[in-house]
C-alpha cells in the first residue's frame, strides 16, 4: 500500500463551536502521528459554519506545535485570496519554526461564496493569474538573489515544498509544467480524476523540487467494526453533501438510521455522484477498497477524509485504516 495522509476539514459539529473543533483537530493530529500517517493537511474555507480552518496558517502552527514528526500543511491555501509575498512570509515562518515538516498546497478557487469573496477583497480575475502567482511565490521562497530588493523574511531560502491542488485538468497541466507534486480533490469532485492524472503524468517536466511525477488523490473513508456500523456513520457525510446540494451548508450532523428519509431521489443522485470515491466499512472492506482505488489511479499517495460526528469514533476510524495494511512503515521513512 502507498503512504496515506489525512485531510482534516476541522469540522464543527452541531452544538459546538470552532474552539472545540480545533482542539479535536489537534487531538486527531497527535493520534495520526502515532498511527504512522505521513502528513496532515487543513484547508482554507471562509464563511462556513461547519469548517474551522479559515485562518489556515494559524491552524497549521497550532497543529505543528502540538506534534513532533508528522508533516503538516495546507490542502490548500487559496492563493488568489492572498499576495504571494504574504504567503511566503507565513509559510517561511512556519518552516522556520518547524523545519522539514511544512507543506504548501495551493488552489485557485475562492473557497467560499461570491459575497464572501468580496469581503475578502479578492478580485475575481485573480484566478487567471494563478500560474504567475505560483511562480512569484516560488521566487520568494527560493534563496534571495544578489540585488533582490523585495524579500520574504522569513521565507527566502526556506524552499517550502509546493503542491498544486486541483479538481480539473487545469491544475494537472500547471503541476506538470512546473514540475510540482499534484493533489486531486477526488473526495468531492471525482469527474476529471483519471483524465487529470493522465495529463499530469504525460506532460510532467522535471524541476528542482521534483524529478518525476508524484500524484496524491483524495478519498472519503469511514472505517468501523462492521460494514453496517460504518455505513451508518457515513450518513453524516451524506447529510453534509445533501446540504451542499441544497445550498444550505451548516455544521456536522449526527448519523441517522435511514438516509433515504433525509434526501430526495434527485439529491441522492447528485450527492452520491460527488461521493463516488468513498469507502465505508469494516477493516477488510476498507482495505480492499483502498487497494482497488490505488490500482485504479496508480496513486503515489492517498489523502483520506473522514467526517464522523463522534470524535472518538473518528479517531478510531483512522486507527483502523492504519491497522488495515503495512503502509505505516513506508509513511515513516
Amino acid at each position: 500500500m502507498v503512504p496515506v495522509s489525512i485531510l482534516d476539514l476541522a469540522p464543527v459539529i452541531l452544538g459546538e463551536t470552532p474552539r472545540e473543533a480545533l482542539r479535536k483537530s489537534l487531538d486527531l493530529a497527535q493520534h495520526a502521528e502515532a498511527f504512522g500517517y505521513k502528513r496532515y493537511w487543513v484547508a482554507e474555507h471562509h464563511n462556513m459554519t461547519g469548517i474551522a480552518s479559515a485562518a489556515t496558517s494559524v491552524v497549521i502552527a497550532y497543529l505543528a506545535g502540538g506534534t513532533s514528526t508528522i508533516r503538516v500543511g495546507s490542502g490548500g491555501i487559496m492563493l488568489p485570496n492572498h499576495s504571494p509575498l504574504v504567503i511566503a512570509e507565513q509559510f517561511g515562518t512556519l518552516e522556520s519554526l518547524f523545519p522539514g515538516r511544512i507543506d504548501l498546497g495551493l488552489g485557485r478557487a475562492p473557497g467560499t461564496d461570491q459575497l464572501t469573496l468580496r469581503a475578502l477583497r479578492r478580485d475575481p480575475t485573480r484566478e487567471n493569474s494563478f500560474p504567475q502567482d505560483v511562480l512569484e511565490l516560488q521566487h520568494f521562497l527560493a534563496p534571495a538573489r544578489s540585488g533582490q530588493v523585495v524579500r520574504a523574511v522569513p521565507g527566502a531560502g526556506t524552499e517550502v515544498p509546493i503542491w498544486i491542488l486541483g479538481s480539473s485538468t487545469f491544475g494537472a497541466e500547471l503541476a506538470a509544467e512546473l514540475g510540482l507534486p499534484y493533489a486531486f480533490a477526488s473526495h468531492f469532485a471525482p469527474d476529471a480524476l483519471l483524465v487529470a492524472l493522465d495529463i499530469y503524468r504525460k506532460q510532467f517536466k522535471p524541476s528542482k523540487q521534483l524529478d518525476h511525477p508524484y500524484a496524491m488523490v483524495g478519498l472519503n473513508v469511514v472505517a468501523a467494526g462492521s460494514d453496517d456500523e460504518a455505513r451508518r456513520l457515513f450518513t453524516t457525510v451524506q447529510q453534509s453533501f445533501t446540504n451542499l446540494v441544497r445550498g444550505a451548508g451548516g455544521k456536522l450532523q449526527a448519523p441517522i438510521d435511514n438516509i433515504d428519509e433525509y434526501w430526495t431521489p434527485a439529491e441522492r443522485l447528485h450527492a452520491s455522484r460527488m461521493l463516488k470515491y468513498s469507502i465505508a466499512g469494516s477493516v477488510e472492506t476498507v482495505r480492499k477498497g483502498m487497494e482497488e482505488f490505488v490500482e485504479l489511479t496508480k496513486a503515489d499517495e492517498l489523502m483520506i477524509v473522514t467526517s464522523i460526528y463522534d470524535h472518538a469514533k473518528r479517531v478510531r476510524s483512522y486507527e483502523l485504516v492504519a491497522e488495515s495494511d503495512n503502509w505505516q512503515s513506508v509513511a515513516s521513512e
